[in-house]
């Protein structure tokens, strides 16, 4: 029943709403009839003819620069075999759909209705000039080999056939962890192949390019060994044959160093296990079961590293680590191959980038509280979000360094944000936000560290150099929860408010509001007790100047962990009323929305005021503040107060502060949409200006629109940033996110370190 259900919902899938995964959309306007005249006749014939003249000028005004074909002729279509080019396309679209969102490169897949080697590479070459690249997929042995070596020698842009490069790739980079974890060197290990296709074939000659020797490595097919002495081998298979006197894959696994599985299930027993040489390398890749079961493997040896091909195991070998990447890096730079060098460069990014901190939503997507380089963690997760920055630059790079780049490229810190921007996720302020953070990181109390997300924030807080975190909370939990997830730093201060090693300090914090609060109705008795709660006493570190910066409010309600930071810290010089905005990094840029935490329902020159302190907050991101003063109103077609506090507050702005880039009262639409606002009130100051900041009327505009726009879009949101403050104070929401903790974290530091600079010049 389990499986019928299965295979169901997988046709379901494929069939409904629309038939297929994939489909062409438009990247230009083509509403009107002038728009059409552009994209066709007409106007087309402008470009055909520049490209007449220059045919690298295809690269300017078509697709072609990222569009790779995904081509296949259906006769090894993954464990299926020979099913016919028709029942490929479901897979030939899965993997154009794996290249879009990996790597936004389009892609069209086609499927050859031949087997002849001669008729494929002739159809391929003579549709090759649509195409940035080409990714051969699904076909098989041996005449994939011999397809790819024509197509890389007759055309002159990349040519990768996957099966065969993408999972020798994945599993080199594995290897290379593998073995430094098992204090084993590449040049010296012997390694045992199981399998002889274009997979295993392409794999043996990359472990060979980083050392492997010939003499170690033994590889078997379906007759056996492959030896020296046996006849009729191809080419491929005489390349790997062996001098050795073994006819069997138990025989091939004593002392052996490596096995390498791209075989068939389960012909890897116990007893082949513990022939093996001491910290064995097992990858058994064979799909959809290895060549051992992952958990018998490891009751087997408790010494053992092993991979498979499955996700719901650690070490998975997963091509789309690989070939989107790869493809990537190959089209910015217009590769007119992919040859060996690219192929190690992307095998090094992966390896290396294994041994970097895991960002938190790899841990959030598969479940781990915290991944680390070892035995069960030597590759990256596939939904890693640093792969696209990491993988495609090292490619690039290797090709202009290989001389096969066409177009080098000259900025990389600008093509780290293109790669980035294009997956849609534009978080280049997030990253100036840390950058800023870590030249100079600050003390910040975590104010609930005895709760796990709060204490992981803090981790990557310290081990990525955001912030100098200071650890309060119950003390016996907060070691425990640091043992959990191996937190070690010695450097860390952990305190515990109410334990009797802070007495003292609480002493002197109470001796000091009291006497700022005695003759407002707190007597000696009500301050000492406060001092035991964990936000009066964090405020009193930061006012003391044993802290500069602190983060509470994962556990209580937002008024809740204000009221004390308001009594004990206070507004900052000249505000009188502080506020919240959460800064929203959307598809279309980073927006502020105002405020979303603190005023109710803030008066015409709160509103201003507000207006203000965002303006000063945006600045602080390194951005020049547009602003949009929001309603249900525009410019005056509403008489109701509502619609009429924004105006006034608006007009006391362009009065006293007109330098501002500000306006309204507006609805949303119209201040988003800075072509409409232009067409329907091109008087307005943001008018063909696109607006960065949006300030609402009330609490309950401002909070909804933010957290509406967070859930319904996967919006990253980094605030509440509490504005207008004393000291360096923030309060997260209620239930914050590990990445949120971490984003504010950095507000933090950054609010401090802002607030020294000031504090200084005012000396």
């Amino acid at each position: 029943m389990k499986n019928e259900r299965k295979r169901r919902e997988a046709l379901v899938y494929h069939a409904k709403p629309t038939p297929g995964k994939i489909q062409v959309v438009p990247t230009k306007k083509y509403s009107t009839q002038r728009d059409l005249s552009l994209a066709y006749s007409p106007g087309v014939a402008e470009p055909c003819l520049e490209i007449h003249k220059n045919k690298e000028n295809v690269y300017k005004y078509t697709t072609k620069g990222n569009l790779v074909a995904v081509i296949s002729n259906g006769t090894a279509v993954l464990g299926l075999g020979d099913i016919g080019p028709e029942a490929s396309k479901p897979v030939m679209e899965g993997k154009g759909l794996l290249f879009k969102i990996f790597a936004d490169i389009d892609v069209f897949d086609i499927e050859v209705d031949t087997k002849d080697v001669d008729a494929f590479v002739e159809t391929v070459k003579n549709i090759a000039p649509t195409f940035g690249g080409i990714n051969l997929e699904d076909i098989a042995a041996p005449e994939a080999f011999e397809i790819e070596k024509r197509l890389k020698a007759e055309l002159d842009i990349p040519v990768m056939h996957d099966d065969q490069h993408g999972t020798a790739i994945i599993s080199a980079a594995a290897l290379l962890n593998a073995l430094e974890l098992a204090g084993k060197k590449i040049d010296e290990v012997r390694i045992v192949i199981s399998g002889a296709g274009a997979a295993a074939v392409s794999c043996t000659k990359l472990y060979k390019a980083f050392g492997a020797k010939a003499e170690n490595i033994v590889m078997l097919d379906s007759k056996g060994v492959i030896r020296k002495d046996r006849e009729g081998l191809s080419e491929e298979k005489s390349e790997f044959a062996t001098a050795r006197k073994i006819d069997t894959l138990d025989e091939a696994m004593v002392d052996a160093d490596v096995f390498v599985g791209l075989s068939i299930a389960d012909i890897v027993s116990p007893d082949m296990l513990n022939q093996m040489a001491k910290n064995p390398i097992v990858f058994a890749m064979a799909n959809p079961n290895p060549e051992i079961d992952y958990d018998l493997a490891c009751a087997t040896r408790k010494d053992i590293i092993m991979a498979t091909g499955r996700s719901d195991h650690p070490n998975q070998v997963n091509n789309v680590l690989g070939f989107p990447f790869i493809f990537r890096g190959a089209l910015d730079v217009r590769a007119t191959k992919i040859n060996e060098e690219m192929k190690m460069a992307a095998v090094k990014a992966l390896a290396r980038l294994t041994k970097e901190p895991v960002p938190e939503q790899v841990n959030i997507a598969y479940g781990e509280t915290r991944l680390n380089f070892g035995r069960e963690y030597i590759i990256p997760k596939p939904f890693d979000p640093r792969l696209i920055s990491e993988v495609p630059p090292a490619v690039a790079k290797a090709a202009m360094e290989s001389g096969v780049a066409r177009s080098p490229i000259q900025d990389w810190d600008r093509y780290e944000d293109e790669l980035l921007e294009r997956m849609g996720n534009d978080s280049k302020i997030t990253r100036l936000l840390m950058n800023r953070a870590k030249m100079d990181p600050k003390r910040v109390i975590f104010a609930e560290a005895d709760h796990l997300d709060v204490l992981k924030a803090a981790q990557i807080a310290y081990d990525e150099g955001i912030a100098k975190p200071i650890l309060l909370g119950r003390k016996d939990v907060i070691t425990e929860l640091m043992a959990e997830i191996d937190f070690n730093a010695e450097d860390v201060e952990i305190i515990d408010s109410k334990s009797d090693e802070e007495e003292a300090r609480r002493n002197r914090y109470a001796e000091v509001y009291w006497k700022s609060r005695q003759r407002k109705g707190v007597t000696k008795y009500d301050a000492e007790l406060l001092m035991r709660a964990r936000n009066y006493f964090a405020a009193m570190m930061v006012n003391a100047g044993d802290a500069d910066a602190l983060l509470s409010g994962y556990s209580r309600s937002y008024p809740t962990v204000l009221k004390p930071m308001l009594e004990l810290i206070g507004k900052a010089k000249g505000v009188s009323k502080v506020a919240a905005t959460n800064l929203m990094n959307s598809a279309r840029g980073p927006i502020f929305i105002s405020d979303t935490s603190v005023n109710i329902d803030p008066t015409a020159k709160e509103l201003a005021k507000i207006a203000q302190m965002t303006a000063r907050t945006v600045r602080l991101f390194g951005m020049d503040p547009v602003i949009a003063m929001i309603s249900y109103s525009n410019f005056g077609s509403s008489t109701n107060e509502k619609a009429e506090k924004v105006k006034e507050a608006v007009d006391y702005l362009h009065r006293f502060y007109p330098d501002l880039v500000v306006d309204g009262e507006m609805q949303s639409d119209f201040a988003l949409n800075k072509e409409m606002l232009r067409k329907k009130f091109p008087f307005s100051k943001l008018a063909g200006k696109k607006v960065n900041t949006l300030i609402f009327p009330n609490l309950d505009s401002g909070n909804s629109t933010y957290k509406l726009i967070k859930e319904l879009n996967k919006t990253e949101s980094v605030g509440p940033i509490l504005m207008g403050m004393n000291k360096p104070v923030h309060v997260l929401q209620l239930g914050a996110s590990v990445e949120e903790i971490v984003n504010m974290t950095a507000v933090a530091v950054v609010d401090a370190q802002e607030k020294e600079k000031r504090a200084k010049r005012q000396q």
